[in-house]
């Protein structure tokens, strides 16, 4: 079973930053994050679909980056000028196969990091 662990997570007051991290095994298509509020369906934040190709959230263009790091198997999420409404548990996605886009359902799913932004 892939195991997909995320950190950096935490809380921060409105207009901050925080880096999440993700160790992702090799061979994963469709490196991704996630994000859910309580009550609420989990939406897509940011997915690289492919090596040059990333969809990000309209609510998080221009706030948030996604990269990775091949040679540590590590994905990220910069996410900067924080608002309250961020506030989530922020997963770690990822596909077992190629061809995807912000709304597709990832195959697995990383713990979570939880993300308060208070303002």
């Amino acid at each position: 079973q892939v195991q997909l662990m995320e950190s950096g997570g935490g809380s921060v007051q409105a207009g901050g930053s925080l880096r999440l991290s993700c160790s992702a095994p090799a061979g994963l298509y469709c490196l991704g994050w996630f994000r859910q509020v309580p009550g609420k369906e989990r939406e897509g934040v940011a997915v690289m679909i492919n090596g040059s190709s990333i969809d990000y959230a309209d609510s998080v263009k221009g706030r948030f980056t996604i990269s990775k790091d091949s040679t540590k198997n590590t994905l990220y999420l910069q996410m900067n000028s924080l608002k309250a409404e961020d506030t989530a548990m922020y997963y770690c996605t990822a596909r077992w196969t190629v061809g995807c886009d912000i709304g597709t359902r990832p195959d697995e799913w990383g713990q979570g990091t939880q993300v308060t932004v208070s303002s």
